[in-house]
């Protein structure tokens, strides 16, 4: 069966409430930027002109409608989005420190991407999928927990690329032990698997993240494992099922005075190395393209670190050329 369409993500679908200053009255101002890991890969892997959709759930209320306006408007498709009449779009207030990184106040007991249901996944759209792209926060509850892995199944049966972002938040979870138990899960399906400096830490108990890698692959066939690493810049880890070839590639960062905050980063970054595998495939990659791989993303990532939000803002192509072209 020739598959229609380049990548298909199943997740949360949000907004970011990002703080915009103060006003008159020295009130903190927040802007409603739309959000959500799974939307954000999407977004930059239409700059790259990829044919994309989501599947999810957002509440049929303001926000809900507006991130389904914001979907159209990039060009996400939204056959399988659906909309809950009974409970609100999730909310997800984002604290900027000043070095740029963020931490998070969810409002969501329960959200609507919560609610997504096995039945509700349209089996016919994750079979066109050439990749498959997910993350843990629809595996944080049993529902969703079950509509995620109904999705996975039909992903492997059908040949696609799996390709897995943990993108751990520590406040959704009942406990961190639920979390580690629910990554494992993830890690059992995925081709590639996209894992900050931080996550592979804790995951493995490796400091190294080379140790970490090692540890990871012992229990689960992965060709593919990228690290990022802040401010160190990135590594791919690559395993070459058919020549047996392991190889290890590390590129810097563009760090810039222009970063304001880091939301949405990872996911630009990972948006790029599924830009990657679908130009190449999983299979025929080296050092060369995984070089050009790591610096195309690290580019891209930088980029959205100097703008307000992500999945509406995501950076365009010339604009990654030309930050690439200063190395």
């Amino acid at each position: 069966m020739e598959k229609k369409i380049d990548v298909v993500a199943l997740g949360e679908l949000l907004i970011d409430m990002t703080n915009n200053g103060v006003s008159d009255n020295n009130n903190i101002l927040f802007e409603a930027n739309p959000g959500g890991a799974p939307c954000n890969v999407l977004a930059m892997l239409k700059r790259f002109n990829h044919s994309v959709c989501f599947v999810g759930k957002v509440g049929d209320d303001l926000f809900g409608r507006s991130l389904k306006g914001t979907l159209t408007e990039v060009g996400i498709s939204t056959d399988n989005l659906l909309m809950d009449k009974e409970i609100h779009t999730t909310l997800a207030f984002v604290e900027t420190f000043p070095d740029g990184d963020r931490d998070f106040s969810f409002y969501r007991n329960p959200g609507a991407d919560m609610m997504l249901r096995k039945d509700e996944v349209d089996p016919e759209i994750i079979k066109q999928a050439k990749i498959f792209h997910f993350g843990t926060l629809s595996m944080t509850h049993e529902m969703p927990r079950e509509a995620t892995v109904y999705a996975l199944e039909l992903a492997k049966e059908s040949g696609a690329i799996i390709s897995f972002d943990p993108n751990l938040r520590e406040p959704l979870w009942n406990s961190l032990d639920d979390a580690k138990e629910q990554i494992l899960k993830g890690l059992e399906y995925c081709n590639y698997l996209k894992i900050s400096d931080n996550e592979i830490q804790w995951l493995t108990g490796e400091e190294d993240y080379t140790a970490g890698v090692k540890k990871i692959r012992e229990k689960f066939n992965i060709p593919l494992i990228t690290v990022s690493m802040g401010k160190e810049g990135s590594r791919a880890y690559y395993l070459n099922e058919k020549t047996g070839e392991d190889v290890v590639v590390e590129v810097a960062p563009f760090i810039s005075s222009e970063t304001i905050e880091t939301t949405g980063a990872g996911d630009t970054f990972c948006g790029c190395i599924l830009h990657y595998l679908l130009e190449y495939g999983i299979d025929n990659l080296d050092e060369t393209k995984l070089k050009e791989m790591l610096t195309v993303a690290n580019a891209a990532a930088s980029l959205i670190t100097r703008v307000k939000g992500a999945l509406r803002v995501m950076p365009q192509l010339a604009d990654i050329e030309s930050l690439v072209k200063t190395r």
